[in-house]
């Protein structure tokens, strides 16, 4: 089956709709080579992930390669698929994964395993790589979660450690070659081990000790004994990308850029901090230039400058500047999500703010200057208050901060002082309104930081300081958000597990578990279910390690050398600070040759003119109003109402169409669209009114304005409008066509009806509505083809096509997926 066909009747079908503006079509012929991007978890997350659509464009860039993209789907399709036994499907070009040669599967976190399980087995690909042939696709990971990957080891044929840019070429090569040699699995996976980053978990073997406890990693490949990270020299080398648009919202709707890569302020639980040195920046002039193309043809209203510290970026200020200088006038924002307190000044702020305020999180991580001396924070409080006091002041009106509960030597002292934090934080500004949101999550040890060896608190243990801080910050402006410790606690075993905890996933993806990253689906007690019936101890993984004991990520080497690590240990409950190498000289953490690897900033770089300042301009003069009709056809008729506004609003950026804007705290176009159009219907005849600035020529936009609507959409007409009012009363017609011939008695049943009532779910609740009085026409175009008309009010309650015709003709949910519905016309009543 088609899944157009089935796609309106899922949540939010507008995931799977691979039409997103600027997506990437090839032939599958065209190519030698084709890889499936996949993010196993759902669209929303997945579109929001820098890195996978950094690959999606090197990849596409070669004309001998094919990138595709897929997402976890939700349980709604996943059951759809399974009732139907249909495979899951690319998004691009709706084909099975197995017909791939490579699925690259991005590790984003430990709560997203299951989801990888489901993938593979709706795209009948056995779960364990020794259970496959020749036939299947290579199944490879990457991203942050590769340096710890044994709990998922046994599911990956290969997994690259460190940056894809080159990497992922090289895997393309490789692929290329063992096609046109026909090379054997086998031989296939001995050639990946000589790509720098490559691990192949076939080839080395998990020892474990009486108590099935893990004892070390013995290799099996000559020559193969460890993994080093691959590292990116640097960003001189690439070109901007055209992003992807999406056309639902996700988590992050913006244009990312990111301005450097790296960190090395050295917080002691910081695993990104360790896997991701050194610190490399890219340049203002390649900044500039990203902004530029990606604002140009996304037409997104927000751009986020992204980095793991992007406060430490040596040409903020400057850069900045001149970003927002350029962008304020067109109305789009610019963010920065991962500033660090000290490096959030008053002049930063003061340019953020110059188009909208976008929010701010700052990260104390901890509430006492002593614990955050041992985790080598290296902020005061003062500093925190300080930023407080600069943003209160500046009229924002939230702060976020963020904080860890159960940190190495954390006492009940520790504890009091985050509330307490909290409330001079609050007081540092005036004003009414002021808000302080404190988000606090259980600390988990992560594999390569100085704190791999400590235990984790159990869930009771964070269940118990939650309610702590509930106590203690309950005072109006200060709200508590807090992870879940049963999320942690299963976390926590994934982060430092080892190859046996396969068969755990196994299990309780068996049982039912399923995006366990949400946590309306995340149950702790099916996974201890689970454990149980495998015979595997989770608590025990919440124990400190021993130093010298094997850990079961030993073989696989991020660059900083173990004992670095161990003196940074012992550094932290010295309370002594180390301080960051971009500034203070090699810190010796055994990262960098320097000659190929070592810290690049552009301290010093940074000339740009940086005095003017462009505010938005506030439109003034006439209203030119005008009225577009358009059809709403395949693809697009997946999109709900929302996401239909969004997208317009964004191809009129990327157009350039001169609109009105309100006034306020966030302006928006002045635009209105005409009724809301059942979800799963196709449409002849849609409509909008924009508000313009200035007038326009019709001719000209119409086809300026369809070179930024993706597949389905298509302007049919722009004219202009006296007025906007949209009709309280229409009648609108629709002919639905069925694969089989309409039942006539059903036809006629309905026809010789006085009244016919319907029973439809609103608001959550069941609801009876008469079909009779608001079906104007009903009538066949021959033996398929049903052609009806529905009046509608604005102030009453209606049904929807697919509503009447499924409870006239006692239509299952299967057989409506077979129907095609179309809007035909509509005339005010």
């Amino acid at each position: 089956m088609n899944p157009e066909q089935y796609l309106p009747l899922v949540r939010k079908p507008s995931r799977y709709s691979g039409n997103e503006f600027n997506v990437v079509v090839k032939d599958p012929d065209s190519v030698k080579c084709q890889i499936l991007l996949t993010f196993p978890d759902l669209y929303e997350i997945g579109m929001s992930h820098l890195g996978l659509q950094i690959l999606y464009h090197i990849l596409n860039d070669r004309d001998d390669v094919l990138a595709e993209r897929l997402y976890a789907p939700d349980t709604d399709l996943e059951e759809m698929l399974r009732a139907n036994k249909e495979p899951l499907f690319s998004l691009e070009t709706r084909r099975p994964p197995n017909e791939f040669d490579v699925l690259a599967i991005t590790l984003p976190y430990e709560l997203c395993y299951t989801n990888i399980l489901t993938i593979l087995d709706l795209s009948a690909i056995p779960f364990y790589a020794k259970d496959r042939s020749d036939a299947h696709p290579l199944v490879i990971g990457g991203g942050p979660g590769a340096f710890h990957p044994e709990p998922v080891a046994d599911f990956f044929d290969a997994i690259l450690l460190g940056d894809g840019e080159e990497a992922v070429l090289d895997v393309a090569d490789l692929i290329i070659c063992a096609k046109n040699e026909g090379w054997s699995r086998q031989q296939t996976l001995v050639e990946l081990t000589k790509i720098k980053g490559m691990y192949v978990p076939c080839f080395f073997e998990p020892d474990y000790d009486d108590s099935d406890w893990f004892q070390g990693m013995t290799p099996i490949l000559e020559g193969y004994t460890e993994v080093r990270r691959r590292v990116l020299a640097g960003f001189d080398h690439q070109k901007p990308a055209t992003p992807l648009v999406p056309v639902g919202r996700i988590v992050h709707d913006r244009l990312g850029i990111e301005i450097g890569r790296g960190c090395t302020r050295g917080c002691r639980f910081c695993q990104a901090g360790m896997i991701y040195r050194p610190v490399r920046e890219r340049s203002p002039e390649q900044i500039l230039e990203i902004a530029e193309k990606g604002i140009g043809t996304t037409g997104f209203e927000e751009l986020a400058m992204l980095s793991l510290s992007t406060g430490d970026y040596s040409c903020l200020g400057p850069v900045l500047m001149k970003l927002m200088d350029i962008y304020a006038r067109k109305r789009v924002s610019v963010s920065m999500p991962s500033m660090r307190v000290g490096t959030l000044t008053e002049e930063i702020m003061t340019q953020i703010k110059r188009v909208r305020k976008t929010g701010f999180t700052v990260a104390p991580e901890a509430g006492t200057d002593r614990l955050r001396q041992v985790i080598n924070k290296g902020i005061s409080e003062e500093d925190l208050l300080t930023t407080c006091s600069s943003a209160f002041g500046l009229g924002w009106k939230l702060i976020k901060f963020y904080f860890m509960f159960g940190l190495p030597t954390e006492t009940w002292e520790d504890l009091e002082a985050i509330a307490e934090l909290a409330h001079r934080g609050l007081k540092a500004g005036s004003g009414p309104g002021r808000k302080i949101t404190v988000s606090a999550a259980t600390f988990v040890p992560k594999p390569h930081t100085p704190f791999q060896w400590e235990p984790q608190l159990s869930v009771d243990e964070g269940f118990e300081r939650i309610e702590f801080l509930r106590e203690k910050l309950k005072n109006k402006g200060l709200q508590l958000r807090w992870g879940d410790p049963r999320q942690s606690f299963l976390e926590g075993v994934f982060s430092r597990g080892d190859r046996k905890l396969a068969k755990l996933i196994v299990q309780a993806w068996t049982d039912g578990a399923r995006l366990d990253s949400w946590n309306e689906h995340f149950r702790l007690s099916a996974w201890r279910e689970a454990a149980e019936t495998v015979g595997i101890d989770l608590d025990r993984y919440m124990n400190r390690r021993e130093f010298g004991s094997p850990l079961p990520w030993d073989h696989l080497h991020c660059g900083v050398d173990v004992s670095f690590l161990r003196d940074e240990y012992e550094k932290g409950l010295k309370q002594e600070y180390t301080p960051d190498c971009r500034l203070h000289g090699c810190q010796k953490c055994g990262l960098c040759d320097f000659k190929e690897v070592y810290p690049k900033t552009f301290a010093g770089a940074c000339d740009f003119d940086s005095s003017h300042r462009e505010e938005p301009v506030k439109a003034s003069g006439g209203h030119f109003r005008y009225r577009l009709d358009y059809s709403r056809l395949g693809r697009s008729r997946l999109l709900s109402h929302l996401e239909l506004l969004q997208l317009f609003f964004r191809a009129f950026n990327r157009a350039g169409l001169p609109l009105h804007y309100s006034q306020g705290f966030n302006p928006s176009p002045k635009v209105s669209f005409s009724p809301a159009l059942p979800l799963g219907t196709e449409s002849l005849a849609e409509y909008l009114f924009v508000d313009l600035v200035e007038d326009i020529i019709p001719g000209e936009w119409l086809d300026r304005l369809n070179v930024q609507l993706p597949e389905g959409l298509t302007i049919q007409a722009i004219s202009f409008s006296e007025s906007k009012k949209i009709p309280p009363r229409v009648e609108t017609w629709y002919t639905v066509n069925f694969p089989h011939e309409i039942d006539d008695n059903a036809f006629r049943k309905f026809s010789d009806a006085s009244t016919f009532p319907v029973l439809v779910t609103r608001k959550k609740k069941l609801r009876e509505l008469d079909a009779k009085p608001l079906v104007g026409t009903w009538g066949k175009l021959g033996k398929t083809v049903l052609r009806l008309s529905l009046i509608t009010e604005v102030s009453r309650a209606g049904l929807k096509p697919v509503e009447i015709v499924q409870a006239v003709f006692s239509l299952s949910g299967q057989d409506v997926t077979q129907l095609r519905m179309v809007k035909e016309s509509f005339s005010e009543r």
